[in-house]
């Protein structure tokens, strides 16, 4: 299968996922905060801020343009970071995050 179609598929499943934890924003953060130079934001945003408004956007564009994809991802490690008091009811957004790094890089994330 296409790798864009699998992309696609995947940002689908995370948009679904945050909704369903309840993580998904109505409110859009201001431009400021979307401008950080600091890795996903740490700044300014939460990590589930920064998946909805940064990564699923931006990932969404590449696909829609077919531009090159990123090769050298890893998201996985911040997210069992960001999440490691609440790994029970995070483990199904840590698993497609975990299968993002994968769909990407041809790696398999370390547990």
């Amino acid at each position: 299968m296409n790798q864009y179609l699998l992309v696609a598929g995947l940002l689908g499943e995370l948009t679904a996922e945050l909704q369903r934890l309840e993580r998904w924003q109505d409110e859009h953060p201001v431009e400021e905060a979307l401008a950080s130079e600091l890795p996903f934001c740490v700044d300014t945003l939460s990590f589930d801020q920064w998946l909805q408004f940064v990564l699923i956007p931006r990932m969404e564009q590449l696909v829609m343009l077919q531009a090159p994809l990123p090769t050298s991802v890893s998201l996985y490690p911040m997210a069992s970071e960001v999440y490691k008091n609440e790994l029970a009811e995070m483990a199904s957004l840590l698993r497609l995050i975990g299968r993002f790094d994968l769909l990407l890089t041809g790696k398999v994330v370390e547990k």
